[in-house]
């Protein structure tokens, strides 16, 4: 058995994924079903090649020579003649020492290749692998003055948090199974992992298991080890753990039901699902950009440094030398058909990854003011929005008097009159009802107050480039810090390399949302602040960095040396133009006298502004004030004992003046912003100065700045003590300040792409309360307390700007808030099929030749045999597109569900709507783009709204009148729309089918 070529086999089979045969999901579930194609092709096809390449040596393989040399041997011998006599055996003697080793050589070219493959391949990813020697890698270098570099700057960071926590599934009887994680565990003050130690998913010491009636909760750790252990041997031992601990718990039998995998035919539904969660968060955690140029350049380098030798060519053996070069050759040649190979696979992945993902589901959350009053009695049947009312406004505890109705059972439309800023949530109600509202709403766009997206922040701010492109006021984010409190799923030994790449990616693809003079902030322990500014700086270039101090914890945070009580704002700013809006002072804090000093503040400068204050002494209330005196005329003697008059006359007895004019002093004297202070026995008259605008300070400090009273404790008191599922949230002043020191326009637009507990929102509802602005958000987040803390947070604030443990104490603002569900990358590739047509299996098997054969399988197959897949988008399936359904995954189980195809292709349009009608089993969307092309977009089940049908509806809309002067048409199936066209039409009519395929993946400049 050739050991060298095994090896590579064993490489080979994890490359491509086919030792994880039992693991159903995502790519590997795409991969088992071409699994006994592929491995046949690379057993049968791919690597024969290298024998066959070497073929021409046999006549001068040392084997052959050897046995020449031993059959000669033996007839010397049999007629006694002495064999280093023979010339001829003497000659196959020198042939054999000067000979080529072919089975050497081929073990040599599989070893290369075993060895250059496995310097980069680590469970799933491609990745330069920590080497302990001198010059292992070429660095990408193009002359910049300063560059930065990490082990995987050129990959995506795909891996998601939702399930590393958290890990549910339901079984059949309805039963809940968790994997929680209860200790993250990370090395000590963040040091780097050591070389002996790999983090493993072992289950709790403490409490591995908590029973909860129809609820098991399975609690794991995830610690360094220097164990040799792999997480399958310790999965084993998980599952043997589970099955003893478990044996007496009937109503858990189901755990243990046989659901056979193509590796393991006794495989148990607790095994399928363990396997799946470890491997989920140890496995796959990048997709590399361009992974055949790397490889490519890779290879180069390895052959260059690890196989060329100058010396080895210090010969005058020419057959050594050419098959030494030759070795070389089938070495690179083979090398680039598996890179060619893993190249096809890495990038159908990538282009998952980067496709626009369609919204799963879009809903509004809309106070009772913006909603028609004849659809309040289809409200009032709705008990889960009443629920929700209670839980959420506690509106069972709402007391009536004379002027207001009370809280009844049932409820009544004018106990919904009364609050109009209670607020529905579409999710509540059917789809008919959700639509009647939204065709009441006119310029929805600009009516919607907010935007919540659920779901990767990167593949948000890809499908929301062509809407908000350059239109952004600010954008403000809170990254997860990669502390022991925030850190990310990170690959082992990639903690701060998985992080930069993640921030990286997010900051190039959002500075393209911004307005040219908009900015950005971006908050930061001292862990990270540096990394984070190198990467600011190579991800926004035209942007320069001035960081802010802000004091969030004046207690401090114990920590070597020192206790830490800042964190950083490291504010982009535009080409570091003046952007940042100045700060108004608060006149409150500027007490000044009245008195006038300096230039023009003499008596003769303004003679009217020369009057005498009457002060009481005891009060020091300001009684009256005299008319001013013209220039000449002497001071009146005073003649009440109780009170003093008081002339704006300094110390050393020069006349100045006051700064107001003598009308308006009793009036402010009234309202408290002028009075009289006694100081060193004399009384003065102060007043509060209008402030002016300073800039913005580089530290905030200052009680509003502290996070945990006006961050954890104010969710506290909005949700009610012991409610809150979420750790460090920002003080709500402090994000305030930062969005106003952004843009003091009342119409301004920001973004939160890390939008956590929604601390961002909750900041723009503040400033629209303070001066009934019309600012907007759009807030990100993909953890599962985007509905338990996110979106409820929003809901509460609006209805109400002050809590007490959880209960309103004021009333709330009109808003209209819209939040949709992303399709994640994990749902985009749990829907691929691979089929192959007849049409591909007749030309595969009998027509293509073996090197058309070995391009398709190399370069093709997945591509073209993914044609059709939901998530790649299925074209006939438009037929009807309000049915396009997908098995999307809710974190606890897959559905399929319908898709909602219309928001995504706003989207994707990057369409403002102004107007939604449904006629006739027609939805018609009206809007207009950033370049202000009027676009009318038509949605039918062309099942049931033929061609003429719809022409029909359309001439009635009457689309050539000036009201309706559109740019261009989308309908959804072929039409002839076009014979409406008149003379003076100017409008064009496109397929929807073909400009969603062509938004969809437009991925180009990615």
């Amino acid at each position: 058995m050739n050991q060298q070529l095994e090896k590579f086999k064993s490489l080979l089979r994890e490359m491509f994924q086919f030792d994880q045969a039992d693991l159903d999901f995502g790519i590997y579930r795409i991969m088992n079903q071409k699994r006994e194609e592929i491995e046949k092709f690379l057993n049968e096809d791919l690597l024969p090649q290298v024998n066959k390449a070497f073929e021409k040596y046999k006549t001068f393989g040392t084997a052959e020579i050897q046995k020449q040399l031993d059959e000669l041997g033996k007839t010397l011998d049999a007629v006694d003649v002495v064999k280093e006599t023979n010339p001829k055996y003497l000659a196959l003697q020198e042939k054999l020492a000067n000979s080529v080793d072919i089975s050497t050589l081929e073990n040599e070219v599989f070893s290369d290749l075993t060895n250059f493959f496995k310097r980069y391949y680590d469970e799933g990813d491609f990745i330069s692998k920590r080497r302990y020697k001198k010059d292992v890698y070429a660095i990408p270098y193009e002359g910049e003055e300063v560059k930065l570099h990490w082990a995987n700057a050129d990959q995506y960071y795909v891996k998601s948090s939702e399930q590393f926590k958290d890990y549910m599934f339901t079984l059949e009887s309805g039963k809940v199974v968790h994997f929680k994680l209860i200790e993250a565990g990370t090395e000590q003050n963040n040091n780097k992992e050591q070389s002996d130690k790999e983090r493993r998913f072992i289950l709790s010491e403490e409490s591995p298991i908590i029973l909860e009636n129809d609820e098991l909760i399975i609690q794991f750790e995830y610690k360094a080890t220097t164990s040799k252990k792999k997480q399958d041997a310790i999965n084993k031992e998980i599952l043997e753990f589970l099955s003893s601990t478990l044996e007496g718990e009937e109503k858990w039998n189901e755990l243990f039901i046989v659901v056979p995998s193509g590796k393991d035919k006794n495989r148990t539904l607790l095994q399928k699902h363990l396997n799946t969660y470890t491997a989920k968060n140890t496995f796959d955690y990048f997709i590399h950009k361009d992974l055949e140029g790397f490889l490519k350049r890779e290879l180069d380098f390895f052959i260059k440094n690890e196989i060329m030798h100058l010396d080895d060519l210090d010969t005058e053996n020419e057959i050594h030398i050419e098959q030494y070069l030759n070795k070389i050759k089938v070495f690179k040649s083979i090398g680039h058909k598996i890179i060619k190979f893993l190249t096809q696979l890495e990038n159908f992945q990538k282009k998952l990854y980067l496709k626009k993902k369609f919204i799963v589901a879009t809903n509004y959350c809309i106070t009772l003011d913006n909603i028609p009053e004849n659809l309040y009695p289809e409200i009032l049947k709705n008990q889960k929005q009443i629920d929700e009312w209670i839980d959420l406004y506690k509106i069972n505890k709402i007391k009536g008097n004379l002027l207001n109705c009370e809280y009844s059972e049932p409820l009544t439309v004018e106990f919904l009159k009364e609050n109009p800023y209670l607020i529905i949530d579409t999710i509540h109600f059917d789809t008919k009802f959700k639509n009647s509202i939204l065709a009441h709403l006119n310029d929805l766009d600009s009516e919607i107050n907010g935007v919540l997206v659920h779901g990767d922040n990167f593949q948000g701010l890809n499908l929301l480039q062509n809407k908000y492109n350059k239109k952004l006021q600010g954008i403000y984010i809170d990254p997860p810090y990669n502390t022991n409190g925030s850190e990310i799923v990170y690959k082992n030994g990639y903690k701060d390399s998985s992080w930069a790449t993640l921030i990286y990616d997010r900051l190039s693809k959002a500075q393209k949302l911004l307005a040219p003079s908009a900015p950005m902030c971006v908050t930061i322990d001292e862990y990270a602040v540096d990394l984070l500014s190198y990467i600011i700086r190579q991800s926004m270039p035209t942007y320069k960095i001035r960081p802010v101090i802000i004091e969030y914890n004046h207690r401090g945070r114990v920590k070597k040396n020192f206790a830490i009580t800042h964190e950083y704002g490291l504010w982009a700013i535009p080409n570091d133009d003046d952007v940042i809006t100045k700060k108004q002072e608060n006149s409150e804090d500027i007490r000044r006298n009245l008195r006038r000093t300096g230039t023009d503040s003499k008596r003769t400068d303004s003679p009217k502004q020369f009057y005498g204050i009457e002060v009481d002494n005891e009060s020091l209330q300001i009684i009256s004030v005299t008319d001013p005196l013209d220039v000449n005329e002497d001071i009146p003697n005073h003649n009440n004992s109780s009170t003093e008059m008081v002339w704006p006359i300094d110390d050393v007895g020069i006349e100045r003046r006051w700064y107001y004019g003598v009308n308006r002093i009793m009036d402010d004297a009234k309202e408290g912003t002028i009075w009289a202070k006694k100081i060193k026995g004399k009384i003065q008259i102060h007043y509060f100065q209008a402030g002016k605008p300073k800039a913005r300070k580089s530290i905030w400090s200052g009680p509003l700045m502290d996070s945990s009273t006006y961050g954890s404790e104010l969710l506290n008191d909005i949700f009610g003590s012991g409610n809150v599922n979420f750790s460090f949230p920002k003080s709500i002043h402090a994000v305030q300040e930062s969005l106003e020191a952004m843009s003091l326009s009342k119409n301004a637009m920001f973004m939160d792409f890390f939008g956590g507990s929604g601390t961002t929102g909750h900041a723009v509802i503040n400033l629209n309360r303070q001066d009934q602005g019309n600012r907007k958000y759009i807030l990100m987040e993909m953890g599962n307390y985007f509905d338990t803390t996110t979106k409820v947070r929003i809901k509460k604030v609006i209805y109400s700007p002050k809590w007490d443990n959880g209960t309103p104490l004021e009333n709330g603002i009109s808003h209209i808030f819209k939040y949709i569900r992303l399709e994640s990358y994990e749902d985009a590739l749990n829907n691929i099929e691979l089929k192959q047509t007849e049409q591909q299996k007749l030309a595969l098997n009998e027509h293509m030749s073996a090197n058309a054969k070995e391009e398709y399988m190399l370069s093709y197959m997945l591509e073209n045999e993914a044609q059709g897949s939901t998530s790649l988008l299925n074209i006939d399936a438009f037929n009807n597109p309000f049915d396009y359904k997908m098995k999307i995954s809710n974190g606890t189980e897959t559905k399929t569900q319908p898709v909602d195809l219309v928001e995504t292709f706003n989207y994707l349009l990057g369409l403002y709507v102004e107007s939604y009608d449904f006629v006739k089993g027609c939805q018609f969307i009206k809007g207009h783009l950033n370049n202000d092309e009027n676009i009318l977009i038509v949605w039918r089940n062309v099942n049931e709204v033929s061609n003429d049908v719809l022409n029909e509806i359309l001439e009635k809309w009457d689309i050539n009148s000036r009201d309706n002067e559109f740019s261009r048409i989308y309908v959804n199936g072929d039409n002839h729309i076009e014979n409406l066209k008149i003379d003076e039409s100017t409008w064009k009519v496109t397929l929807i089918e073909e400009e969603f395929k062509r938004l969809m993946f437009d991925i180009q400049d990615m």
